[in-house]
């Protein structure tokens, strides 16, 4: 088993077996990895966010052995007359998704919210011009960041025209057709963070990150803002889900691959605070589609944590059975049993910000 680990200062990689994995390997060491995936044909892909000069992206073809810079995504030069203030510019590679039967063809979310497609393996992208074109788009903000971004893609599991996007701050967007066309569907979902006549619209609503279950994709799961949120229609109606009959705030979410019902977020105390609630870090879990929620504490810390869980840092493997975690403050945990026990690889980690379990 190989864990890919995306942190502010470079990707490290832990191997093992089962829980037992120790670090063996350190690629763009000093540099931000926003985040790293695999594709069909077992490449990896990691985008860098550079800072001054920008964000890039590179590939292995080889487990990381070799590495070659492959293009990134970018925008077009915004038009004088255009009243749009978002900066028409590329600020990060947020989100990286790949067809689970076609090698090569990614799709990335980026900061401003804008989707591209990829069919060479990241040689070329080209901008979805029509979920660029939105008229809603201009109305999006930051959900942290100074511009909206897209932060989650799901690919149907048997239809791979079907796509559900997630964005911060600007609602989940659905396309049945490859992105040629897009329609907005968040209905049941509220933010309360907006004037009271304004919680309910769905352009304007801030999903934290979105999941969708792949043997039952009409299952979808969001960490909101304003709380937990499911699905049963593909992301089309939501109902929230309340933990001890409060809301809850967090940014992770993982599903499990064979039970649609079971899902791990991690709780934390919003806006300007963001720490786990009462200084207790712990994660969530629900076998019943959010009816009920266990606490998962043992191998977490005792003492007051300040730990916070970005919204890629959480991941399940293929078997549902192992999960992977890690924190603001360096922590990495992983759990061989889904969650019930978790054990810490290592508290010397840089933040970490993304994680992919193969």
């Amino acid at each position: 088993m190989e864990i890919l680990v995306a942190t502010r200062k470079g990707l490290l990689v832990f191997s093992g077996i089962g829980t037992d994995l120790t670090l063996t390997g350190q690629h763009f060491l000093g540099d931000p990895v926003s985040n790293v995936i695999c594709d069909a044909a077992g490449h990896w892909y990691v985008a860098l966010n550079l800072g001054h000069f920008g964000p890039k992206m590179h590939r292995s073809e080889d487990s990381g052995q070799t590495w070659t810079e492959i293009a990134c995504p970018a925008l077009p030069e915004k038009p004088e007359d255009s009243a749009d203030k978002t900066n028409w510019s590329v600020q990060q590679v947020w989100e990286l998704a790949a067809f689970n039967d076609e090698p090569g063809h990614l799709l990335a979310g980026t900061i401003p919210g804008a989707v591209f497609e990829s069919n060479d393996g990241g040689t070329s992208w080209q901008l979805n011009e029509p979920f660029w074109s939105l008229p809603q788009r201009p109305e999006w903000f930051g959900g942290g960041y100074d511009d909206s971004g897209v932060h989650s893609i799901a690919i149907h599991p048997q239809d791979p025209k079907i796509w559900t996007v997630a964005v911060s701050v600007g609602g989940v967007w659905h396309t049945s057709d490859g992105g040629q066309s897009w329609q907005l569907h968040c209905r049941g979902m509220r933010a309360d963070y907006m004037p009271d006549d304004m919680k309910g619209a769905e352009h304007l609503q801030d999903p934290h990150r979105l999941v969708q279950s792949p043997v039952k994709p009409t299952r979808c799961w969001v960490q909101h803002h304003c709380g937990i949120f499911i699905s049963d229609d593909g992301g089309r109606d939501w109902r929230e889900c309340r933990v001890n009959n409060d809301p809850s705030f967090g940014f992770a979410v993982a599903v499990h691959p064979h039970q649609p019902d079971t899902a791990w977020f991690v709780p934390a105390v919003k806006d300007e605070s963001r720490f786990p609630k009462d200084l207790e870090f712990c994660v969530l879990r629900t076998r019943d589609g959010g009816e009920s929620f266990a606490r998962l504490t043992v191998g977490m810390p005792h003492e007051p944590a300040f730990d916070l869980v970005y919204r890629h840092a959480l991941a399940v493997d293929s078997t549902g059975q192992f999960l992977a975690m890690g924190s603001t403050t360096g922590n990495l945990w992983v759990s061989g049993d889904e969650g019930d026990q978790w054990h810490c690889l290592s508290h010397y980690c840089p933040p970490i910000y993304a994680i992919t379990v193969l």
